[in-house]
């Protein structure tokens, strides 16, 4: 059966090569990549809400309230069950893990990763975990694309951009939105705007959005239409919001790293399960908007329907009294990034995209609400324009994508009225949180670790660099105990190089000899049980650990030592010399690579 899979693989490449050219062929592949990624957003969507709608039936909604506590709690061992006995193999977090693929891994994921989100985030989102599910529909369609490219044999920039064509067509179809779709893939994934890319990604999004309106027909995440004008007056208060938004920003990332290390320090993974998920259980009991991605609550808030958006609580007989409302809002905003922490730290699988959107939605209403009832402005605000503008606002702070951002909010309400606001907005928290936070909550871990691809050409290509390919290996060490004589027959001798390290017994770096340094003496055989080899060694100018050195950092230490040489070494251990000319040429073929 393989044998004949090869064949007509074979028989079709071959086809392929004659008929079209590598350009045609991305297009088809784009639009079929967009295609799948819609049918998988459909089905991480419908899964959800069959979830959903069988833990509100007619028996268990009678103790709904008392059900909140223990819901998330199952969902999250039932993914630990499923990952543990079944997947085997760690389900990452959806966009992160997907960047990290084409920084670090040449765009390749695994073949699990189709279909291993598409079964565990319904599930953790389904009995109630904190999280969206944008991201592992990005995620399942991305190792779909990945996979695709390498069954017809593209390379690594068709890759990278198959990956994108299916981050596009994932939120296309989620959200009905085709062009912010569009952004999002450029923003987030630091593909290139060029007319090349523009297409696939155009085809990818259209061909997402026409299958989820074939499946769900116009109904749209977030039906609202904008019924107040934008007013030049309240440019004030969109500049304020767009502080504000800054603030909620970096609070987000603050605490979504803050707990998320804390609870790593727990070694047991059931541990931290249980901890966690009765953290998050309580959370929903005594909150019950946290409960799920949290969209009915947006949709009730816009239609300022405080009953409904609030749920069941200790305050529901006060909603009446606004400043109730207003603490009430600014208490989802303060816990929503909490729950979501605890969903993510006990294993559940999901995205950050609709906790983001809920809160800042929830952030915009409680603002605009505090600024109409102050008694101090003459002039009432729109409620519903700040409550759409402040989730443009956070996405920008928190995502990093202000684009996206932007264009998302102006398509879901069907109109660009609101355009400027939300430019206004989403750049001021933007700018003041970037200061902060100079990454996204996507890329922080990957920045710090060297591994985040940018729009900028030079650091991307560095980052893909592998260091391991340019190690040279033909240098002969020498111990630290030889001497003269030892260097000349055992090191000048055998060697062609004309730089020598030197080691201890364990094989620990301690130097290096340079065959200038003993030129002058190499023939005076006098001298060759005289001279040791730490007389004659000297430390090298720069030294690359390759568990800590990224290439960025590599090409600095060649650029301040001046050498054409520097070792390398792992846990202190000698592994071999890394030389400029090697290095050049590697990043010459990387950039054709990239750019081809």
């Amino acid at each position: 059966m393989a044998k004949f899979r090869n064949s007509l693989l074979h028989k079709f490449l071959n086809w392929k090569s004659r008929n079209l050219s590598h350009r045609q062929f991305l297009m088809f592949l784009s639009a079929v990549i967009g295609f799948v990624a819609g049918i998988f957003a459909v089905i991480i969507k419908n899964l959800t809400h069959l979830i959903q709608s069988l833990l509100e039936g007619e028996f268990i909604v009678r103790y709904h309230d008392a059900f909140y506590f223990i819901f998330p709690v199952i969902g999250l061992l039932l993914v630990y069950l499923i990952v543990k006995f079944i997947l085997k193999r760690k389900v990452g977090h959806g966009i992160p893990t997907t960047l990290y693929a084409i920084s670090r891994q040449k765009g390749i994921m695994k073949r699990y990763q189709m279909y291993a989100s598409l079964i565990t985030a319904p599930i953790t989102v389904g009995f109630g975990g904190s999280v969206g599910l944008e991201g592992p529909t990005v995620a399942t369609g991305a190792s779909l694309g990945s996979n695709i490219s390498r069954i017809f044999q593209m390379n690594q920039a068709s890759r990278t951009l198959l990956i994108g064509c299916a981050a596009a067509g994932a939120m296309s179809s989620i959200f009905k939105a085709p062009i912010a779709a569009i952004i999002f893939a450029i923003e987030v994934f630091s593909l290139d705007l060029t007319l090349a890319s523009l297409l696939p990604l155009l085809l990818a999004s259209v061909s997402a959005i026409l299958t989820s309106y074939f499946f769900f027909g116009s109904e749209i995440i977030l039906p609202f239409k904008l019924e107040d004008a934008f007013i030049i007056s309240e440019v004030p208060y969109y500049i304020l919001l767009g502080i504000l938004a800054s603030v909620c920003s970096i609070y987000f990332s603050k605490i979504y790293f803050g707990s998320t290390k804390l609870l790593a320090k727990i070694s047991s993974p059931f541990v931290r399960l249980i901890m966690a998920g009765l953290g998050l259980g309580t959370l929903i009991y005594f909150i019950p908007p946290l409960y799920g991605e949290g969209y009915n609550v947006i949709n009730n808030l816009l239609q300022e329907n405080y009953l409904e958006a609030l749920g069941t609580n200790l305050f529901n007989a006060y909603l009446e009294n606004i400043w109730v409302v207003i603490i009430l809002l600014a208490g989802l905003v303060i816990f929503k990034i909490i729950a979501s922490s605890l969903t993510f730290s006990a294993g559940g699988v999901g995205g950050i995209f609709a906790p983001v959107l809920f809160m800042g939605s929830a952030m915009g209403h409680c603002f605009a609400l505090i600024i109409n009832n102050l008694g101090i402005f003459k002039h009432q605000i729109s409620v519903s324009n700040f409550t759409l503008v402040g989730m443009a606002g956070l996405m920008a702070g928190v995502l990093h994508a202000p684009l996206t951002a932007i264009f998302l909010i102006a398509e879901l309400t069907h109109g660009y009225e609101l355009f400027i606001p939300l430019m206004i907005t989403a750049a001021i928290s933007f700018m003041i949180t970037s200061k902060f936070q100079p990454h996204s909550v996507y890329t922080m871990e990957l920045a710090q670790r060297g591994d985040l691809l940018t729009h900028d050409k030079d650091q991307t290509v560095l980052t893909l660099m592998n260091i391991s390919q340019v190690i040279e290996k033909n240098f002969i060490p020498l111990e630290i105990d030889m001497n003269l004589g030892d260097v000349i027959h055992q090191g000048v001798v055998k060697s062609s190089r004309n730089i020598f390290p030197v080691v201890d017994e364990n094989r620990k770096f301690m130097g290096i000899i340079l065959l200038d340094d003993i030129r002058s003496i190499m023939f005076n055989e006098k001298l060759y049980n005289e001279v040791k080899v730490q007389d004659i060694m000297q430390q090298a100018p720069e030294i690359i650990d390759i568990e800590n050195d990224r290439m960025q950092a590599i090409m600095k230490k060649f650029q301040d030592s001046n050498a054409w040489n520097l070792p390398v070494v792992e846990k202190g251990k000698y592994i071999g010399f890394i030389s400029k000319s090697k290095l050049l040429t590697a990043y010459r073929q990387k950039l054709i690579e990239v750019t081809v």
